[in-house]
């Protein structure tokens, strides 16, 4: 029972859907937003659906990466807004719960039974290193949120005069 479980859990990764068009140029950093988006998804299910056990279990078993996402989400905008970087990671998180639990709200009663599978889904597969793909292939970043900045223009300065190079003319003899 538990193989054939497997089974189907691994053929609906398999027919996950093209993979969302990504918004960041680092691959990294698309991936970081992504599982970002997955974890919000599953914390909307386990809310909304009273699914806490398979969250926690989600939780559990992808601690270091979830925590090393949470740290590189913060950093990234603490690059991006310097001293605001905190109060923007934070504002990022709350829109994104906000924008993902709108559109449950928008399902109504068949948002628990139309996705609450994503639990098993996510569980089945190999190893952490999957998640960044599993999460990707769900498209789950709201097109309403802005997620990587584009990278700062580089600085202008001053055009600056070539330095005179002297060259001397051979001497004759």
């Amino acid at each position: 029972m538990n193989r054939l479980f497997s089974l189907l859990a691994a053929a609906t990764v398999i027919a996950q859907p093209a993979l969302a068009a990504p918004r960041c140029t680092a691959p990294v950093e698309q991936a970081m937003f992504e599982v970002a988006a997955l974890k919000s998804e599953l914390m909307v299910l386990a809310v909304g659906c009273q699914r806490g056990e398979p969250y926690n279990a989600f939780v559990t078993r992808y601690r270091p990466s979830l925590v090393e996402v949470d740290k590189n989400l913060t950093a990234y905008f603490r690059r991006a807004h310097g001293a605001r970087g905190q109060t923007e990671a934070d504002r990022f998180g709350t829109d994104l719960a906000n924008a993902l639990s709108t559109h449950a709200s928008s399902l109504g009663g068949d948002f628990c039974a139309r996705n609450s599978a994503i639990f098993a889904e996510v569980m089945a597969l190999p190893n952490a290193a999957d998640l960044a793909n599993f999460a990707a292939g769900k498209a789950l970043i709201p097109a309403s949120l802005t997620t990587c900045l584009p990278p700062p223009a580089a600085p202008t300065r001053p055009h600056q005069r070539a330095a005179a190079v002297h060259v001397s003319a051979p001497q004759r003899r």
